[in-house]
């Protein structure tokens, strides 16, 4: 109880310190939010979202998981995410990995952590899909921390082929998406990935998030005339977009034998 009760205790300390500075400080963000920002990063105690941005109450909607995985099975995330692209207007939706992720170096391993297991398959399949290239990194740390950029290039992907996304884009030039990494040694934030703002960008960025696979789906010069809409039409493409993937790597196996 006594670790609790600090957690009491700093709030009141923190709340009579921000009212001693300006007397308005919560009535001021109490009326309504206007967030620019999405911070869609993982649950690391070490990584607290407005302290690494430098952000206050009101400025960052953020969500949260092991490992900032991003995936449309996922309502969690998807929720938050229409919520704040089509009703809080986020102008960027940044995604932020750490170097030293528990979530990523498990999912570097062979052992079996249980339930936890299937939300990190999606990492599982970056290292095996960027086998070629992590092979060549020698050294341990190097090549987890590799693994940790992969992760957020692949989320960021995940995040650009969204309905929400897609959709917010075919109508103008926003949200910005981008990838970050922070740094528990330095305390910085490095930039992987930054403003992608179209299907064009999204193409690239696939290009960059795996070595081993090409990338999909083919570009489309200009913005997109209709959105991307869910449902079964949706579930088509992406599977097209799988398969044509699969076809591309088994002639590659063929040619290699």
């Amino acid at each position: 109880m006594e670790n609790f009760r600090k957690i009491i205790q700093h709030n009141r300390e923190w709340a009579a310190a921000m009212k001693e500075a300006d007397p308005e400080y919560f009535e001021k963000r109490a009326a309504k939010q206007e967030p620019h920002y999405l911070y869609i990063g993982c649950s690391d105690s070490r990584v607290p979202a407005n302290v690494v941005t430098g952000t206050e109450p009101g400025e960052l909607f953020v969500h949260r998981n092991i490992a900032n995985v991003v995936l449309p099975s996922d309502l969690n995330v998807m929720s938050v995410l229409q919520y704040a692209v089509e009703v809080l207007d986020v102008k960027h939706v940044i995604v932020t990995g750490h170097y030293g992720c528990g979530g990523v170096k498990a999912a570097m391993g062979t052992a079996s952590y249980g339930l936890v297991d299937l939300w990190l398959q999606p990492i599982r399949n970056v290292v095996r899909w960027n086998k070629p290239e992590l092979d060549q990194i020698t050294d341990e740390q190097a090549r987890f921390d590799r693994v940790v950029e992969l992760n957020v290039l692949e989320q960021l992907y995940h995040l650009s082929e969204t309905p929400v996304i897609q959709n917010a884009w075919a109508k103008g030039r926003r949200p910005l998406l981008h990838g970050l990494v922070y740094d528990i040694h330095e305390g910085l934030l490095r930039e992987i990935a930054t403003g992608v703002d179209s299907q064009e960008g999204a193409d690239q960025l696939a290009q960059r998030r795996q070595s081993g696979v090409p990338a999909g789906p083919p570009p489309i010069m200009g913005r997109m005339a209709n959105p991307i809409m869910a449902g079964d039409e949706l579930a088509d493409q992406i599977a097209q977009r799988v398969m044509d993937r699969m076809a591309v790597i088994g002639a590659k196996d063929a040619q290699k034998k």
